[in-house]
């Protein structure tokens, strides 16, 4: 029961984000035009806020690299993370597929895979095998392979082993956490999503700007309670994008410049270099904000958490 309850889950979820696909289409959201109402924080808010340490955005992006030879998406963000309005420099997780077979199994994603190491990136493990597979559903020998096979892929690229791991779809359970663990992979999930995974559907988003505030509202209580974790004093907020959508790629300093808005809305100030630009800060940042548990499940955005709830 414990795995076809996910998996009913998940064919709902593909059906519900293409049903939300076609509204975000037919509906352009106020938000996006600059047009949102404000959400204003109390004073009680504005209080314990005072005393927080300042954010600091964290950028991971998943599923790639791209293998196309075609305006490739994950170069792209590899131009913008360089050069950009709002701070150029900035440093990323990529948590890669290395052997799938449209991404760092080719030619070109393996450029890619190097050329983000080069560029002070940090590569961490995704999966390895050959399509975007729920580590959950692989027996243990298909796990064990993917992980000994993507761990020797990424230290080639690297010269040393990956320490960080974002499973697929994000699901995990008590035994492939035991299996990163074994690997030394620390699991990190995320605090924001732009809600990007629709690579072959409708890949865009009218409502970039409400969803950041939103999932950022939700991240304030934490914040301003003390119950995040602060690393060279500041408080990683984990974002999650995917570098294989194209329009991702083509917004991506907008989306740059709306979290910074989000943040300032919501009275969250931001360290004095708002996103890392540091590898091993970032790493750092990433360490301490991975899961120690198997058994606790942190909050995901959106429909994940819904989907995920019941997973042990």
């Amino acid at each position: 029961m414990s795995v076809l309850l996910p998996s009913f889950r998940f064919t709902l979820l593909r059906q519900l984000c293409l049903l939300c696909g076609l509204v975000l289409a037919l509906n352009v959201q106020a938000e996006d035009l600059a047009a949102a109402t404000p959400t204003v924080a109390s004073t009680a808010t504005h209080n314990a806020a005072s005393t927080a340490a300042p954010i600091r955005f964290l950028l991971t992006f998943d599923d790639g690299p791209s293998g196309s030879d075609f305006a490739n998406p994950s170069a792209r963000v590899l131009d913008v993370l360089a050069r950009n309005s709002v701070q150029s420099g900035i440093k990323a997780i990529f948590f890669v597929q290395t052997r799938a077979y449209r991404s760092g199994a080719t030619e070109i994603g393996k450029a890619l895979l190097q050329r983000e190491h080069d560029e002070g990136h940090i590569l961490a493990f995704h999966t390895a095998t050959t399509s975007h597979a729920n580590h959950r559903f692989l027996e243990p020998a298909e796990l064990e392979l993917a992980l000994s096979e993507g761990c020797a892929d990424l230290q080639g690229y690297t010269g040393s082993a990956p320490k960080l791991v974002r499973p697929p779809f994000w699901s995990y359970d008590a035994r492939t956490f035991a299996a990163y663990q074994a690997h030394g992979l620390s699991l990190l999930l995320t605090d924001l999503s732009a809600n990007d995974g629709k690579i072959w559907g409708v890949n865009f988003s009218l409502s970039k700007r409400r969803n950041m505030l939103k999932q950022l509202s939700v991240v304030r209580e934490l914040w301003r309670k003390d119950e995040m974790p602060v690393v060279d004093g500041s408080t990683p907020v984990v974002v999650a994008f995917h570098d294989l959508n194209r329009y991702t790629a083509s917004v991506l300093d907008d989306y740059l410049q709306i979290l910074l808005e989000v943040a300032k809305e919501l009275e969250m100030p931001t360290a004095s270099k708002a996103f890392y630009h540091e590898t091993d800060a970032l790493e750092r940042a990433a360490l301490a904000r991975s899961v120690r548990d198997a058994s606790i499940k942190p909050r995901l955005p959106g429909l994940w958490n819904w989907l995920w709830q019941s997973d042990n």
